[in-house]
């Protein structure tokens, strides 16, 4: 495991029991500093109850977390006002503006300096997109600017470490946009970001790395690329000549299937074969190619061959 003052999450044999259910079971999560590290798995899965451990809001029933380097909960008063989190959807005054609501959360900072407040809530508000609706009242507000309050919320202060649930609940494609853009200058800035999502292509689009639970366990975590990697790769043909390819196919060491179409054969493809090699020999044995699609090799089909579950691949 990478040392832990280059991890702003840690945690080594985590578990939470609800009377006889482990909800989460003993996990080691390690997230690089600096990083932008996705929190997946199906509703579920374990994973708001993994966050609310890291961040206090729940005991652990057994192991360790360290956060920024130092153990929780113990450090909980000097690593907290360190860290922003939106989880489980944001609380606010629904009678008050935007405005207003981000006041009232800072003042009950007691690390904030009052005399800078009004020019940092300004910046939180720009920074979410909300200062055409700061002065209108919270109850009046939709979900998704809702999240873009609670998203305020956590940029109040500067942060090394910021930790969201599902932070594009809500939001249209505009507003998960915005806030995939947000996560990125975050992540310049030098802040650790930890998203919790089921959405595969936000992760794939913004997130340097990656962990899988599944019914309380962790079955994956690394670098994305590397994970990427393992998820099998497939190779589909269409042709006529279905049979003829087939040979050609068993010729290269494939194990051919026939797919939904009476033209198509689908193959494993193994990391040693390259798919152009698999076109020149159907090419040079005449088969006659009306298609080649090489697929896998994404988190779709490793989560899904990790879970037995599957996940939304779209925003």
């Amino acid at each position: 495991m990478t040392a832990t003052a280059d991890l702003a999450i840690r945690t080594e044999a985590l578990a939470k029991v609800f009377r006889r259910q482990r909800a989460v079971d003993g996990i080691d999560l390690a997230v690089p500093r600096g990083s932008v590290f996705g929190f997946l798995g199906p509703n579920g899965s374990g994973k708001t109850t993994t966050i609310r451990m890291l961040l206090g809001l729940s005991s652990a029933t057994s192991g360790r977390i360290d956060l920024l380097g130092q153990p929780m909960p113990a450090a909980r008063h000097t690593v907290l006002p360190r860290v922003g989190a939106l989880v489980e959807g944001p609380a606010s005054y629904p009678y008050l503006s935007g405005r207003a609501n981000l006041h009232r959360f800072d003042a009950a900072d007691p690390t904030s300096d009052p005399r800078s407040r009004k020019t940092r809530v300004d910046a939180a508000l720009d920074r979410v997109g909300l200062t055409h609706a700061a002065d209108k009242k919270a109850h009046a507000y939709s979900l998704g600017m809702k999240q873009r309050l609670g998203l305020a919320n956590a940029l109040l202060a500067p942060r090394d470490l910021l930790v969201l649930d599902e932070p594009t609940n809500g939001l249209d494609p505009q507003g998960t946009r915005e806030v995939r853009n947000l996560i990125r200058s975050l992540a310049d800035d030098g802040t650790t970001v930890f998203v919790s999502s089921h959405l595969l292509a936000e992760i794939e689009q913004v997130c340097t790395h990656a962990a899988v639970m599944r019914t309380g366990r962790l079955v994956a975590q690394g670098a994305l690329d590397d994970l990427r990697a393992q998820g099998g790769r497939t190779i589909t043909v269409r042709t006529p000549d279905v049979g003829h390819a087939g040979t050609v196919l068993i010729g290269l060491g494939l194990t051919p299937r026939r797919d939904a179409g009476a033209d198509t054969l689908v193959a494993d493809l193994p990391a040693e074969t390259e798919p152009e090699a698999v076109t020149a020999a159907l090419v040079h044995a005449d088969v006659r190619v009306r298609g080649i699609t090489v697929g896998g090799g994404t988190l779709e089909d490793l989560f899904v061959a990790l879970t037995g579950d599957g996940f939304d691949v779209a925003a």
